[in-house]
This record gives C-alpha cells, sequence and structure tokens, in this order.
C-alpha cells in the first residue's frame, strides 16, 4: 500500500513486454523515429500502419525530401518502413515520389 502523496509504481506485465509493440500508434512512432534517424528528412506524416505475417508492423511514412518555393512545388515521398516483433528496424525502402500538389492516381 502506497502511503499519502507517494505515487504507485507501475508494473509492467510479462505479456507486454514480450510483445515489444502494443498497438499501431507505437508502431508508427517507433517506425518515423527510425526512419528520421536514418534519412535526415523532415517527417510530413504515417499514412498506414499494418501487421506483417510474423507479428511485426508495415509502416508507410511521408517525408518532405525537397523543399521548394510555393510549398505545393515541394518533392515528398513515401516510405515503406519494416518493424520486427520487437519493434526493431528490419528494414524501410521508398515506395513512391511525389509532388505535394500532385493528386492521386
Amino acid at each position: 500500500m502506497t502511503e499519502p502523496g507517494e505515487r504507485r509504481r507501475r508494473t509492467t506485465s510479462t505479456t507486454t513486454r514480450e510483445r515489444g509493440v502494443p498497438d499501431a500508434r507505437d508502431a508508427a512512432r517507433r517506425a518515423a523515429d527510425a526512419l528520421s534517424e536514418l534519412i535526415r528528412h523532415h517527417l510530413e506524416g504515417v499514412s498506414a500502419v499494418c501487421r506483417s505475417k510474423d507479428g511485426g508492423w508495415i509502416v508507410d511514412v511521408d517525408v518532405l525530401e525537397v523543399a521548394r518555393i510555393p510549398d505545393t512545388t515541394s518533392l515528398l515521398a513515401t516510405y515503406q518502413v519494416e518493424l520486427d516483433p520487437a519493434g526493431d528496424l528490419v528494414q524501410y525502402r521508398r515506395t513512391a515520389r511525389y509532388r505535394r500538389g500532385a493528386q492521386d492516381q
């Protein structure tokens, strides 16, 4: 029991520790952090997150590669980042490059 004014320590269950990445939000955050360390471009956001066959995660991260004026002519890219079940980076690759103002085809 805790004394008044003390905070109770949080315990992490064994299953949470073993899983590594508990949800899509955490997978997106880890993938974006890992990618930003490697490519050094400004991240625009995450456009997709899904589970891989091995229990890891596949995350699509959108990146500003070339900033231009006006902003609608800037070049962006989508990178597919794969994480293992523990949340560690397995691989990444650029899957698309496009102008900010371009419409999806």
